[in-house]
């Protein structure tokens, strides 16, 4: 390479940091959208509005939350795959996006090629819930007349691939017992239908349901944690009560399309992170059974292909299908 071509070229990469420097330090100009690809009211989209808030106050323009539900996340996140790759689109994804890598593999998108990691929000464990109605008062219970009569119960998720349908295909697997599996669009739907006795059970967040349990409106039967909740410490754990080894958890992050610069994704991994450690955001979100997580993007990149592996091997192992 000539003096004058190599010259040429320092200058443009030069040129090329500082313009990336320099719109990092003016990001953002203009209102960010945050697509949700799941219904109003469950966990991504109350915790996308939480973070939206407070990136909001934080970096002085409006996160606005775009809730696009259907398809089991499949249509929103291929809208937000094909947003401008500007840091003003942003997807709230969980890992019913790395569980859809293998259960939905002709999705019009590829996670980790066509989206970058930004920040992960949190976790929380679920808990198996059923209408006060239904004659079963523990999972023992629930096991045996499961068992004894295959097909005669159902459950209620918030589409494929979601953490809900994956904790109740891991639960029909582990458990040995054949539940009917009812899809929905949305969370909420699963909810208000289980709530109203038209659905057996469901699979739901803990910070989602709790209070739907303390107010009597559904029994809690197990937690799909390691250990008790600390938001439902008198509710046992799915191995406590008679599924050795089962767990099962729901888990928050933001994405940007590919392409998206280097120096807008680490300034809003920088704020979320921020966000995420504050003491009084900590202590909510205990109360409410969810765990802060904090990730640089290249560890956060890591985790979601180790879980995109994990559940490859416990979907193909079970034959799980989307349904």
């Amino acid at each position: 390479m000539g003096f004058k071509n190599a010259f040429a070229l320092a200058l443009g990469l030069a040129a090329t940091a500082l313009a990336t420097g320099t719109a990092a330090q003016t990001y953002p100009a203009r209102p960010v959208k945050i697509i949700v690809p799941f219904a109003a009211g469950g966990p991504a989209d109350n915790y996308a509005r939480f973070v939206a808030q407070r990136l909001q106050d934080a970096l002085g323009q409006s996160f606005v939350i775009d809730n696009r539900p259907g398809g089991g996340s499949v249509i929103g996140t291929d809208m937000a795959a094909k947003s401008p790759a500007d840091g003003y689109t942003l997807l709230m994804m969980s890992n019913t996006h790395t569980v859809n890598e293998t259960l939905i593999p002709n999705k019009p998108f590829q996670l980790m090629r066509d989206f970058v990691a930004v920040a992960p929000v949190n976790y929380s464990d679920l808990v198996l819930v059923a209408h006060p109605a239904l004659p079963a008062s523990n999972l023992g219970e629930l096991l045996q007349q499961a068992r004894a009569r295959p097909g005669k119960f159902n459950y209620a998720s918030s589409g494929p691939g979601t953490p809900y349908h994956m904790a109740g295909e891991l639960f029909k697997s582990m458990a040995d017992v054949y539940l009917v599996h009812i899809p929905y669009r949305g969370s909420s739907g699963a909810r208000t239908d289980v709530m109203g006795g038209q659905v057996d059970v469901m699979f739901d967040a803990v910070t989602t349901m709790a209070e739907q349990i303390k107010a009597g409106k559904v029994k809690a039967i197990a937690t799909t944690g390691k250990v008790r909740s600390e938001v439902l410490p008198g509710v046992p754990t799915m191995s406590e009560a008679g599924v050795p080894g089962y767990e099962a958890t729901i888990w928050l992050g933001l994405m940007a399309p590919r392409g998206t610069p280097k120096a807008v994704v680490e300034r809003l991994n920088e704020a979320v992170s921020k966000i995420s450690s504050q003491p009084e955001v900590r202590q909510l979100w205990t109360r409410q059974g969810a765990v802060p997580m904090v990730m640089t993007p290249d560890v956060f990149d890591k985790y979601m292909r180790d879980d995109i592996a994990k559940w490859s091997r416990v979907i193909k192992a079970a034959d799980i299908k989307a349904d």
